[in-house]
């Protein structure tokens, strides 16, 4: 017979406000406190933080390496740029989520010049990959992009 695990030990985690991590690898522009990982929690495939961009601040540009990212936004107004030239964008507001494949370029962007944008951010690995780019080429005019898929339509 299987010995039982003991879930007093291996079972549920609380990591409180006050007992983030803010000693994770940093994009300018952005600060990143680490809540969920494997020293705090002992998580094995999952890394969770949050995210705070000053009012009217972007971070440089940057990509995850081969970690899949999903930003919820809780306060604020985040605007995002991705491609080769940050050529594309969009914008997401309190209760959205964004999606961020791995290895694409991205930047980070608060669109409010008196807020702070607030995010809590997660991560398919423990790594902290954080590979900030010299893009010399920037698209000043990025299109806008509508997030469409098989089930919704653009508005």
């Amino acid at each position: 017979m299987a010995k039982q695990p003991d879930w007093r030990l291996h079972g549920v985690r609380v990591v409180h406000a006050g007992e983030l991590d803010p000693n994770t690898p940093q994009t300018p522009g952005m600060h990143r406190e680490a809540a969920i990982d494997t020293a705090r929690a002992g998580a094995e495939k999952l890394w969770a933080g949050t995210v705070v961009i000053h009012p009217d601040a972007k971070t440089g540009a940057h990509h995850h390496g081969e970690v899949e990212s999903v930003i919820y936004v809780v306060s604020g107004r985040a605007r995002m740029r991705w491609g080769e030239r940050l050529e594309f964008t969009a914008e997401a507001g309190p209760g959205d989520f964004i999606y961020v494949p791995p290895y694409v370029p991205h930047q980070e962007i608060n669109a409010s010049t008196d807020d702070e944008l607030s995010c809590v951010v997660v991560r398919s690995g423990q790594e902290p990959v954080v590979v900030n780019l010299d893009l010399p080429d920037v698209e000043p005019n990025p299109e806008r992009i509508a997030w469409v898929d098989d089930i919704h339509r653009a508005p």
